[in-house]
């Protein structure tokens, strides 16, 4: 249950990028945490797009525009090999986002953010991944 964020300049993304960069990156988040690719359990991946105004973002070198996603996961969701996947595919899809290509790559910084067990709460409750097993519908 990845919590994303993207932060970049505004008007830094492309039109079709804006639009779907969200689900995306919400997409890769679920792969790489190995959730079931159910309705439910994409409901649970919220992804955020906050666009900065302009001048709000800068380097000391230059006003390149630069992006940071941010993703939540429960602690313990992500194996080195998972952290180097979700950070590979997550930089790609910001670069296909904002037009730009691999030699960008640096531009973009993925940031695990992982959150201990009983950290999350919703519905006025802690979650945890066991009371999601129990509430995700079952298939069959």
């Amino acid at each position: 249950m990845p919590m994303i964020e993207l932060t970049a300049p505004a008007g830094s993304l492309t039109d079709t990028g804006r639009r779907t960069v969200q689900r995306d990156l919400a997409a890769i988040a679920l792969k790489w945490e190995g959730l079931p690719d159910t309705e439910f359990i994409r409901s649970l991946a919220w992804a955020y797009l906050h666009e900065l105004p302009a001048g709000a973002q800068t380097t000391a070198a230059d006003d390149l525009p630069r992006f940071r996603v941010d993703v939540r996961v429960q602690a313990g969701a992500l194996s080195d090999q998972r952290r180097d996947g979700l950070v590979r595919e997550a930089t790609a899809v910001v670069l296909k986002a904002a037009g730009l290509d691999i030699a960008d790559a640096a531009r973009v910084w993925v940031l695990i953010h992982e959150q201990a067990v009983r950290t999350w709460g919703a519905g006025g409750q802690v979650v945890t991944l066991a009371a999601l097993d129990t509430a995700a519908p079952q298939t069959t």
